[in-house]
């Protein structure tokens, strides 16, 4: 029989009861149904009826046969919040229970793509996954874990899913410890898995509040020729800690990781860094194992660092000319009037610049370089503006105009080495030696400059960099030489223009160097061939006994059995012709495909090329201030800081590349085709 107007029943009172989520309550004359929305069956609704039977026929409900109906019933039992109602908050709420959206059907197409199937874990609801699945949410896009405090999140996820029990924060807490310490043990696998050996990078981070952080991150080649890098520890130092200690804190990173005998180098961010936290730290791992090539390669500092350093020296110089420059800006975009004015004086004076003028940002130095370019070109109307406009007080003398021209076109390729650093698709150590070159060849020149003010900022800058010139040249050499695109040939061309006539000498030494460094890895590999390498590495062990008297034999054997052969790796390598230069080179496919070839030069290229010679994040790489940690994470306490960022770099890698976050597997849910 036909119900005649029917109509949804405006309710007084709120349906308490999850069970009116899959019911439809409506009234005829004065008796009220309850229609299923899943198979359309009529049931009683009245409130004298209560809700056992309607709970009874979603069991029985055929068309409810995917779900998990036990536990849907059970959430009427979650606890409420002890502050908060959510079932008060919804300003909606008649509108959204009367309206009720049927669940979208998804098919099952055999046929389908695998990336484009949609996956869910079962059609069975799951609290514990779906609270790891939030702890993971929350560790990879850097969310604060009072989230979940938050009432509007908690109304987000109970219209979402009515099911999800609300755990509170320091549950979330627990549950990001726990995929801390199994992703860690992901990490630790692959690290110590590794045939070649790691480089580590420290930086230091700051809090708002001035608390210090130490980070320490591992850069590798991987058995695929990826070049990967993964946080390894975020520590927090507390006031006791000197930089005596600084040299503890990471050997004791480095042992818990059971790295310590695999490091090549270690790359500080800072230039100033004291050489007896490098030697302490040397000391240590030499005793487990000799570094190789008496460890020439082992200490290096950020590149990006020694540019900002210099970067600093030569705005400090500027500094008065600048807030002059900012100030004359301010000026014209103080009002429509003087901007009008200035305008003008620019067409009189024949400026066609269609450049605006921009006022920088204080704490990024290549926005200061745009303010003086653009100022620069102006400088004609900005030379008389205060002949038309007796209010503008800051103008420049024409020898602070030569300054700031001089000191524009430094920092303009200050700016593009910086950009070539952060921005490069396959940012190994190879990279930065031309760069450098041409900021050491720049700096000689400014040296001899004629006026006293700018040759006196030259050799302040010079004299920073030479410090870091000295730590890091080797290093930077040997990486371009394994470039098969330069080899020696870039080093001959730029040492020619650095050092004059003494350039064939610094060449040999560099030579020297990386054909001493090679004979290391031949040595090792001999070692390998005779089976006496550590498991899971293709470096050799030392013998810890004090009375060896053959600790020469290896060198020995080596030599004796070169003299057999032809010429070594390193040999045929800078015998070859060099490979064509182009944009799109990869440098790590070149030597993933020529390694059958050069089987022990590609072990130490593997090695060398992973070593991170500049430590600044693209996203901070003009910031004239430090790495600054945001408010959130300062205060949290440092074990769950530390868990936090490291798995966060360790879950956005697997996005990269990729790879599934799922805390489960998850398979599609084949639903038949309904006729």
């Amino acid at each position: 029989m036909e119900i005649p107007n029917e109509t949804a029943i405006k309710k007084p009172k709120r349906l308490t009861s999850v069970v009116w989520n899959h019911f439809e309550r409506i009234r005829k004359a004065d008796i009220c149904y309850a229609i299923c929305v899943h198979c359309n069956k009529k049931l009683s609704g009245s409130s004298n009826s209560g809700t056992t039977h309607l709970r009874n026929h979603l069991m029985r409900c055929l068309k409810r046969s995917n779900f998990d109906v036990s536990q849907l019933l059970a959430a009427k039992r979650r606890k409420k919040d002890n502050t908060v109602s959510l079932a008060t908050i919804n300003g909606d709420e008649a509108q959204r229970q009367d309206a009720f959206i049927k669940p979208t059907i998804m098919r099952f197409d055999p046929d389908q793509r695998k990336d484009e199937i949609v996956t869910v874990a079962s059609g069975k609801f799951d609290q514990d996954r779906s609270q790891y699945d939030l702890a993971r949410m929350i560790i990879l896009h850097g969310y604060s874990l009072p989230m979940v405090d938050d009432v509007g999140f908690k109304v987000f996820v109970k219209n979402l899913q009515p099911l999800f029990e609300i755990v509170p924060n320091n549950d979330v807490e627990n549950f990001c410890m726990e995929i801390y310490r199994k992703e860690r043990g992901k990490v630790y696998e692959m690290i110590n898995g590794l045939h070649g050996r790691i480089n580590l990078s420290v930086e230091m981070w700051y809090s708002p509040e001035g608390v210090e952080y130490l980070c320490l991150t591992a850069h590798f080649i991987d058995e695929e020729w990826k070049l990967r890098k993964k946080i390894m520890n975020f520590v927090t130092l507390d006031l006791s800690h000197t930089d005596d200690l600084l040299s503890e804190v990471i050997i004791k990173c480095l042992m818990d990781w059971d790295v310590d005998s695999k490091l090549f180098a270690l790359t500080f961010d800072d230039c100033s860094t004291d050489d007896d936290i490098v030697l302490r730290i040397k000391d240590q791992i030499s005793q487990s194992r000799p570094l190789l090539g008496h460890g020439q390669l082992f200490d290096i500092r950020s590149a990006a660092h020694v540019i900002n350093s210099i970067v600093n020296d030569a705005l400090e110089a500027l500094r008065e000319v600048t807030h002059k420059i900012r100030a004359s800006v301010k000026h014209v975009r103080s009002s429509q009037v003087a901007q009008r004015k200035f305008n003008e004086i620019t067409q009189q004076v024949g400026i066609s610049s269609e450049r605006r003028l921009i006022v920088d940002c204080p704490g990024r130095w290549d926005s200061t370089c745009l303010m003086l370019e653009t100022a620069l070109e102006y400088r004609g109307a900005f030379s008389v503006l205060q002949e038309h406009d007796p209010s503008y007080t800051s103008d420049l003398t024409d020898t602070e105009w030569e300054w700031t021209s001089f000191i524009a076109g430094y920092l303009r390729l200050l700016v593009e080495i910086t950009n070539a650093f952060s921005g490069n698709k396959y940012p190994t150590a190879s990279i930065y030696f031309p760069e450098i070159c041409d900021v050491h060849i720049q700096l000689i020149d400014w040296c001899k400059s004629p006026d006293d003010f700018l040759r006196s900022m030259a050799l302040k800058m010079k004299d920073k960099f030479d410090k870091y010139w000295s730590k890091c040249s080797l290093a930077l050499a040997v990486a371009v030489i394994l470039d098969p695109r330069f080899k020696m040939k870039l080093v001959e061309y730029y040492y020619s223009q650095i050092y004059g006539s003494q350039s064939l000498e610094k060449i040999k030494d560099v030579s020297d160097g990386i054909k001493e460094l090679f004979d290391a890895y031949s040595i090792c590999s001999t070692m390998v061939d005779q089976g006496s390498a550590l498991p899971g590495s293709s470096l050799p062990s030392t013998c810890s006994d004090p009375r060896d008297r053959l600790k020469g034999f290896d060198k020995f054997l080596y030599e004796t059995s070169q003299s057999q052969n032809v010429s070594s790796d390193l040999e045929k390598y800078l015998q070859e012709p060099n490979f064509p230069r182009n944009c799109d080179f990869n440098i790590l496919n070149w030597w993933k495909v020529h390694t059958p070839r050069y089987p022990i030069l590609s072990m130490m290229a593997r090695d060398v090329l992973g070593t991170p010679m500049s430590t600044i994040a693209r996203e901070s790489a003009f910031s004239i201030d430090g790495r600054v940690l945001d408010k959130c994470r300062s205060l949290l306490n440092p074990d769950t800081r530390e868990a936090l960022i490291c798995t966060q770099d360790w879950l956005q890698m697997e996005v990269k590349d990729g790879s599934r976050l799922s805390s489960h597997s998850v398979r599609p849910i084949p639903i038949a085709e309904s006729s």
